[in-house]
């Protein structure tokens, strides 16, 4: 239960906090995505990538054609979701889209990677919510269990390696590896 003004030493800042960041609006979309669509999302069977796509829009996801998730990933508030043709979100994959998330065309996105585009502004006492954006360009590779921070733009053909943790920009056509991720080397372009 949050604090309230008549509880002793309570202060602004502990109100602060106990605030909830998300208008009455997001509020219900949140439930009805909880008690209904991410439900049906996990329930669907395997391959039935169309049906998941189209729950995903009803939603208020932007989807393009031939896009498969698998029914284990993990999607919150798919509304601020926008994924490009042929692009593909592995097993247990985790979309958090406190902000926006955007994921170009062909893009791979490896089991149990986590995208994660919420954060908290550390600098103040109350550590208010923020919600940057992610954008993964066209022709990435997510790796297995990579992090991909909030406010990071993966640009067009980079790598991600397994388990790296990326949170400031990747340039294009480079692979990163570790924690946090580095530039190993360049990832060959399609022409070479």
């Amino acid at each position: 239960m949050p604090p309230t003004p008549n509880q002793p030493n309570v202060t602004d800042t502990d109100l602060a906090r106990a605030r909830s960041p998300y208008t009455t609006k997001e509020k219900v979309a949140r439930v009805l995505w909880s008690l209904l669509g991410a439900p049906v999302f996990r329930l669907t069977f395997h391959n039935w990538y169309a049906l998941r796509a189209a729950l995903l829009r009803l939603f208020g996801a932007t989807i393009a054609g031939h896009v498969r998730l698998r029914p284990s990933v993990r999607i919150e508030q798919p509304w601020n979701l926008t994924i490009g043709p042929n692009t593909a979100v592995g097993d247990r994959a985790i979309l958090y889209c406190l902000g926006p998330i955007t994921l170009g065309r062909n893009v791979s996105i490896s089991q149990q990677a986590h995208l994660c585009a919420g954060t908290h502004d550390h600098t103040h006492p109350d550590l208010p919510l923020l919600r940057p954006p992610i954008t993964v360009e066209d022709e990435v590779w997510i790796a297995a269990d990579a992090f991909v921070g909030p406010s990071v733009t993966v640009r067009t053909g980079a790598v991600v390696g397994a388990r790296a943790v990326l949170v400031k920009d990747a340039d294009p056509w480079t692979i990163y590896a570790g924690n946090p991720a580095r530039p190993i080397k360049p990832r060959p372009t399609p022409n070479q």
